[in-house]
């Protein structure tokens, strides 16, 4: 959606660092000194979202349950449903079995 915007040397230094990362460990203190906690807060919060639109959660339950805004639910849903697919390439891989729900299939 945004990618040529945040394209440049900076922004693939970061990624690449990212890349670098060989464990939770280790990317707990990267991101401890990089980010404050609110804005750490913040990413995981909107991950957390992605996972449970993927699993057809109401905006109310997942408002609930994470405690964000209808405004960033939406954003993250906007990402989720128009954006580069990676939210749903990236939970999939963190969670090969879990099926997302789909309509009729009984799961609810």
């Amino acid at each position: 959606m945004q990618i040529e915007k945040i394209r440049g040397h900076q922004t693939e230094q970061l990624f690449k660092a990212v890349l670098e990362l060989k464990d939770i460990e280790e990317c707990y203190k990267f991101f401890d000194d990089l980010c404050t906690i609110s804005e750490i807060q913040s990413l995981a919060q909107r991950f957390e979202v992605a996972h449970l639109l993927r699993l057809k959660k109401t905006y109310e339950t997942i408002k609930k349950e994470t405690g964000a805004s209808t405004a960033t639910i939406s954003r993250v849903r906007r990402c989720f449903d128009y954006g580069n697919d990676t939210y749903d390439e990236m939970l999939g891989r963190l969670y090969p079995d879990e099926k997302p729900f789909q309509p009729g299939k009984g799961t609810k």
